[in-house]
């Protein structure tokens, strides 16, 4: 803790308060000190105590994923309100847990947002990697009955879903395409020069694009076009 407040930057709280997280520690150093820790289980669950966000930054870098219990990890996630501990906790940790797929249902339809929002995440990691099973057409129906008045952190995760949906599955990219022109999340959302819009149409678009410009060019997506 004490190394963690040495870390601590006035202006880089200010940034990353604007985005809901009240920490002012710079990632890179957070994951250089993680990298000089290595994995400690009994400390990251330490510091996931404190209540402090940098730390359970940190925490979440060192732990062992596979080593929390499906309580554990439901409790933590429920604990977890800044944003980016949320963010790496699922991606970080959930996601490489066995309990992973008995979470995503537990969570999918919470009437805590935040908490729904976690399900929707993994629910999206499935689309793309393990659709075997998954009412495609059913999730289409939901995110178009409730993505445009979900709360933002919930929004942003079906949009998320919505747009992995339109680019795995060709046979239902035009209903996911037209529900995202229709409902219009995300539209303006700014985004910088060289990175694709979270706009559900435009990132499906795109990424279909650049598949098909691989499928030409094998070595357009490895880097080694002339």
């Amino acid at each position: 803790m004490a190394e963690l407040a040495v870390l601590e930057d006035p202006r880089t709280r200010a940034v990353n308060e604007k985005h809901g997280d009240d920490h002012g520690v710079n990632l890179g150093k957070l994951r250089a000190l993680a990298k000089q820790l290595k994995t400690q289980q009994d400390l990251a669950r330490e510091l996931w105590g404190t209540g402090d966000t940098a730390a359970r930054l940190l925490a979440l870098l060192i732990c062992r994923p596979k080593a929390f219990e499906r309580d554990e990890l439901d409790t933590m996630l429920r604990e977890a309100r800044a944003p980016k501990v949320h963010d790496w906790l699922v991606n970080y940790v959930v996601k490489k847990s066995p309990y992973s797929e008995e979470l995503r249902l537990a969570w999918f339809g919470d009437p805590d947002p935040v908490v729904a929002s976690a399900g929707w995440a993994l629910t999206a990691e499935r689309v793309v990697k393990k659709p075997e099973g998954l009412d495609l057409a059913g999730l289409l129906d939901a995110i178009e009955a409730e993505m445009k008045d979900a709360p933002d952190r919930l929004q942003w995760a079906m949009n998320h879903c919505l747009a992995q949906i339109g680019i795995e599955h060709a046979e239902y990219r035009d209903r996911a395409t037209d529900i995202g022109e229709r409902l219009e999340v995300l539209k303006d959302y700014p985004t910088p020069r060289n990175c694709t819009s979270p706009f559900a149409p435009t990132w499906i678009a795109e990424m279909v694009r650049r598949r098909q410009a691989g499928h030409q060019n094998p070595d357009a997506l490895s880097g080694r076009a002339s």
